[in-house]
């Protein structure tokens, strides 16, 4: 029998992925996850957000230079593309692809403007996230249907 917390990871899970805020690769992560190490996805999103941070800053600092050098934002924001990529950040992963267009135009203005709606799905997925993973703490591994006797 599920348990009411596993169906609420169940249901918090699946809003992730209807909602577009994850994708494929967050399944492939959590196929790694085993007995040995049973925080794995919780652990890779954790160093995910602690280097994207250090992203970030270089992104408010270059965005901040007069004149602004797309080249360097586009560098910066490749970067960062691929640390969504690597834990399935759907939506995220995608403002970035839209900012890096910004960079190829030269578009100061979508480059500020884009920068904000990364930064905000940043937020609103580690905030998602946090949630998700404490619950599943809470909820405990699923229980294995045992072999009769």
């Amino acid at each position: 029998m599920v348990s009411p917390l596993h169906r609420q990871v169940a249901n918090m899970r699946k809003s992730l992925f209807d909602q577009g805020f994850l994708d494929e690769q967050f399944v492939q992560l959590e196929e790694l996850q085993d007995d040995i190490n049973p925080n794995f996805v919780e652990e890779v999103v954790s160093s995910f957000y602690k280097d994207s941070i250090r992203t970030m800053v270089n992104l408010e600092a270059a965005l901040e230079q007069r004149p602004l050098d797309f080249s360097k934002l586009d560098s910066y924001m490749h970067t960062f593309k691929g640390s969504c990529s690597s834990i399935g950040a759907r939506r995220l992963k995608s403002e970035c692809s839209h900012f890096r267009d910004f960079c190829r135009e030269l578009n100061s203005e979508g480059c500020f403007k884009t920068y904000q709606l990364v930064k905000k799905e940043h937020d609103t997925l580690r905030k998602k996230l946090e949630t998700y993973f404490q619950v599943s703490r809470q909820a405990g591994p699923m229980e294995t249907a045992s072999r009769p006797k």
